[in-house]
């Protein structure tokens, strides 16, 4: 009998530890560079104001199953701030107001490989960022490859959660990997489709940026955030029309021209306000779970 109890209660054990890799069994053995995640694009800046792009903080966002959050930095005083587009228009805090509760969110929730993209356009020194992770403690977390790797070099997401090394962290532009080797460069392993789509051009999959390169061996990140201009050359994100950009409809019908031009669906797909419609119903289904 307590052979019997001993066994059922491994085998309890077992089935718990294969459900979590990202919540999911069927993800433990897939590489991270063959999963599909929906992304929180412009994850601090949370309000209904013309500058923000969310709805939830990016706690409640990962609570809702987001694992890919994105963000803008610019200058201030130096040093990295949650800012879009200047400071003057939309500041979230610090870079370290806004990795220190990630930290936090990911200690307690020892399966879960969660992915950062920070933009730097003011091209702040990289040290400044490894300073934040270091301060955080995030940088206990994050992984760092021995080379630039291929798509089909990249662990899977259980050896990741098993490795402690589950925080991937990538840089648009003005990274230094000989300076911070875990900050990554964004466009050495991505390829990215039009940023800012508007509703004629949000299905399109083409490649925008890096330009001229080939899809072939690069993850790629499709913009799925729907703009609407609102003067001449001026885009506002789209909350009125959200429930239906971010419907599983709407997100397939991208990644459905994405899997007719590749042969594969996008590695992210990068939407505003996540948490309306079907976010991660669609992330589920792009996962073939």
């Amino acid at each position: 009998m307590r052979n019997n109890i001993l066994i059922s209660a491994l085998a309890v054990a077992a089935g718990s530890l294969a459900a979590d890799c990202n919540g999911h069994a069927e993800l433990c053995d897939r590489q991270y560079s063959k999963v599909t995640f929906v992304g929180a694009h412009n994850s601090p800046f949370v309000g209904v104001g013309p500058a923000d792009n969310q709805l939830t903080d990016p706690t409640e966002q990962l609570d809702l199953g987001v694992r890919f959050l994105q963000a803008q930095t610019q200058e201030k005083d130096g040093s990295p701030q949650m800012c879009h587009t200047s400071c003057l228009l939309e500041d979230a805090g610090s870079l370290q107001d806004y990795l220190g509760p990630i930290k936090t969110w990911i200690d307690a929730h020892p399966n879960e490989v969660v992915t950062l993209l920070l933009t730097n356009p003011d091209a702040i020194d990289i040290n400044k960022y490894g300073d934040v992770f270091k301060s955080t403690g995030l940088d206990n977390y994050v992984f760092t490859p021995d080379k630039t790797f291929g798509l089909d070099d990249w662990p899977t997401l259980g050896d990741m959660i098993s490795s402690g090394k589950r925080v991937v962290v990538f840089m648009d532009y003005n990274m230094d990997t000989s300076k911070v080797p875990y900050i990554l460069d964004e466009f050495a392993y991505y390829f990215e489709t039009p940023f800012d789509p508007t509703e004629d051009i949000l299905s399109g999959c083409g490649v925008d940026r890096p330009s001229g390169v080939s899809a072939d061996g690069r993850m790629f990140l499709a913009n799925h955030n729907r703009n609407v201009e609102v003067l001449p050359d001026v885009l506002i994100p789209d909350l009125v029309e959200a429930h239906n950009t971010n419907s599983v409809e709407s997100i397939t019908e991208q990644t459905d021209t994405c899997k007719s031009s590749y042969g594969r669906v996008p590695n992210v797909v990068l939407l505003d306000y996540v948490s309306v419609g079907d976010t991660i119903k669609a992330q589920d289904l792009l996962n073939g779970l």
